[in-house]
């Protein structure tokens, strides 16, 4: 079986690269949105303010003439949705345990994921000897910065461990991504993503933190809309553009 994706061009390196930056900027926004809300109320915030930003971008490019989800598309959009929302609820609870520095350096090793992954579920996405070297390097990485936190223990490891799995998930999800953008419209995904993810934490902020932000202050509000529209919006949709032409590896 050959695979619609091709390797990745300049344009697309750049773009990659732009969006691990912007990416990096993600945990610390949430570290400061998480003075003033708990961390499953910021991340369905978040996400209305992201489905807000995806609906213009899909209303501006004309995406969503004719939008109809069919059938057979349910299961699958079902699936995305709810790993994104276990995903993105770890992320956030995992980063209220830990600091943000300890949360990009692990959330970032989801790229390592990703390739182990491809491997195994993307036809053509070979782990070559280069790939493995530099997976076996950022693994050592991440065995080093666990064993500084053993001896003591406490709510940092408990949060760099929360966060691990959290990227372990995204990994997957970028590849169960990049498989289901060749048979479904990139606007249904990311739809799928915000609404079920929107619900899902909405749901757990409604049980265990009341629904509500604690406080509404200036810096939630940036921290709430870089989140929202530079990663949510911005990233989410560039990222899927990506993962359509270019192998996930």
């Amino acid at each position: 079986m050959t695979s619609p994706h091709r390797a990745l061009d300049f344009r697309g390196a750049a773009l990659a690269l732009l969006l691990s930056a912007l990416w990096g900027g993600n945990p610390v926004a949430i570290k400061i949105g998480l003075h003033d809300a708990g961390p499953f109320t910021l991340g369905w915030v978040r996400f209305v303010l992201g489905g807000f930003s995806i609906l213009a971008w899909a209303w501006w490019t004309g995406a969503l003439k004719g939008f109809r989800i069919e059938p057979q598309e349910w299961r699958p959009l079902g699936v995305l949705g709810l790993l994104f929302t276990i995903q993105i609820g770890l992320m956030n609870l995992g980063t209220d345990l830990t600091s943000a520095s300890h949360s990009a350096v692990l959330l970032n090793a989801y790229a390592i994921h990703t390739v182990v992954l491809a491997h195994f579920q993307v036809p053509g996405d070979r782990l070559t000897p280069r790939k493995l070297g530099g997976a076996v390097i950022a693994y050592a990485g991440i065995v080093i910065l666990f064993s500084r936190q053993l001896g003591g223990g406490g709510t940092s490891l408990l949060g760099d461990v929360v966060v691990s799995i959290s990227a372990a998930l995204l990994g997957e999800r970028t590849i169960y991504l990049a498989r289901a953008v060749q048979r479904i419209d990139p606007t249904k995904l990311l739809l799928a993503q915000a609404v079920i993810g929107s619900a899902g934490l909405a749901g757990l902020s409604l049980w265990l933190e009341g629904g509500l932000p604690y406080r509404w202050t200036a810096s939630l509000a940036l921290a709430i809309g870089y989140q929202g529209i530079v990663v949510a919006g911005f990233n989410f949709i560039v990222n899927l553009w990506l993962l359509k032409r270019h192998r996930p590896s």
